[in-house]
């Protein structure tokens, strides 16, 4: 018999959720965006941004994870790291060349100022992945079961589109007006105010107690070889959402910026907007199968959906083809989102869930955010694609991004018939 959340349950799960998805946005594809048009064009900036962000994430998760574990708290963590997370996401209206010249009078201002942003990221990084990635992700597995895994977490694989819909559709006009530090100072106060909410609406898991084990040793648990023999469905599972996220980053933190640059869309919102809302109903009504057709055997179809949206994206030029690939690669990203991660949780031992958490960002987040980009920046950086503005030379991304993408989602195919083949056969 399915196991029922309640409603205080899921208002924790979404609010928290969705304001977490809000300053996870805003770092994954505005931080470039703002480096990219207020500070340096260089590709290169934003794959080191989002390479040092993922180390910072996944260090952080891996040792805030196996705390939370020690003292038997997700609420502390949650709550915390919300309100100074919020803080420092307001903190990024102050960067800018200017300020990064009057504090480093000697330095190249704009290299100065891209050094300030990427180390701000990082300090955000560390309260948002102790918030989230390692204590939030912790208490989604300690309050769910295997009965209802697939449904909520068809529900969390959305918010990240909701979180994107409601900053384009009501907020990227800032950024357009190049309105900067209103627009991180009202998400950043946001985010902060859910931290406060958090106090009164998480409840920690009853059967969630301090260990007394060493914690360093359980820092490197999950990096052993034997844990990883013992655990082979885990990993696995851990290596399929890698490589899919490997993918994923590959095209993604360069969306905006190709829509505006290469296709010359302005409108932008209004393209994302719709794609944001039907990927969002086709993951929602995914999540009543995930559960109950097997979430490996699920993952097959969602990756055949999502790779032919990026194959066309690949083709498509105008609108409304856009929105039609776009629409088809969004869906089946998050469908591929929802099984991979409810599979991930599934095999997670019980014991170990905070300390798991970091494990899970090395695959899922520290890997991808240093292979994804830099490949990206490669294919941008190959096909000579720039164009003049006031005098200086600017890298632009191409559909090649997309292509790219595609052939890393093929790899996905090695890991998933693994665990589908140990589905059916019972063992590895």
């Amino acid at each position: 018999m399915a196991s029922k959340l309640g409603f205080k349950k899921w208002l924790a799960l979404v609010l928290i959720g969705l304001f977490g998805q809000f300053a996870w946005t805003i770092e994954n594809m505005y931080f470039n965006v703002f480096l990219y048009n207020t500070i340096s064009t260089d590709p290169g900036y934003i794959a080191s941004m989002v390479a040092w962000s993922a180390f910072a994430a996944t260090a952080t998760t891996l040792i805030m994870g196996a705390l939370s574990d020690r003292v038997g708290r997700r609420k502390l963590f949650i709550s915390a790291g919300y309100i100074l997370w919020g803080l420092a996401t307001a903190l990024f209206g102050l960067i800018t060349p200017e300020n990064a010249q009057r504090l480093f009078p000697g330095a190249n201002a704009a290299a100065a100022a891209a050094v300030m942003v990427i180390v701000l990221d990082c300090v955000m990084t560390f309260f948002g992945s102790t918030a989230n990635d390692a204590a939030f992700n912790a208490y989604v597995t300690d309050v769910t079961d295997n009965t209802n895994r697939g449904r909520v977490e068809s529900v969390l694989a959305i918010l990240p589109l909701i979180s994107m819909l409601v900053i384009f559709g009501l907020f990227d006009g800032l950024t357009q007006q190049g309105r900067w530090k209103e627009f991180f100072a009202i998400f950043g106060c946001a985010v902060t105010v859910v931290g406060v909410l958090s106090i009164f609406l998480v409840k920690d898991a009853p059967e969630l107690r301090p260990r007394r084990d060493d914690y360093f040793k359980n820092l490197v648990y999950g990096l052993r070889p034997d844990v990883v023999r013992d655990n082979p469905q885990l990993y696995l599972s851990f290596a399929a959402f890698c490589l899919f996220s490997v993918a994923v980053q590959v095209f993604f933190p360069y969306l905006i910026i190709y829509i505006q640059n290469y296709l010359g869309i302005s409108d932008y919102a209004i393209i994302l907007g719709v794609v944001l809302i039907l990927a969002s109903v086709f993951s929602v009504i995914s999540g009543k199968f995930i559960d109950k057709i097997g979430k490996m055997r699920f993952t097959v179809p969602a990756a055949v959906v999502m790779l032919a949206g990026l194959v066309g994206m690949y083709f498509v030029r105008e609108s409304v083809p856009v929105m039609i690939a776009g629409t088809v690669m969004m869906s089946g990203y998050m469908m591929m989102t929802a099984a991979l991660g409810a599979n991930i949780r599934d095999w997670t031992p019980k014991d170990k869930v905070g300390h798991f958490q970091g494990i899970r960002m090395i695959f899922a987040v520290l890997l991808p955010m240093i292979i994804g980009p830099a490949i990206g920046a490669a294919v941008i950086r190959g096909s000579d694609s720039t164009y003049i503005e006031l005098g200086q030379v600017k890298s632009v991304p191409t559909p090649a991004i997309y292509l790219a993408a595609a052939v890393v989602l093929l790899t996905v195919a090695v890991p998933v018939l693994l665990l589908n083949k140990s589905e059916k056969a019972g063992k590895i």
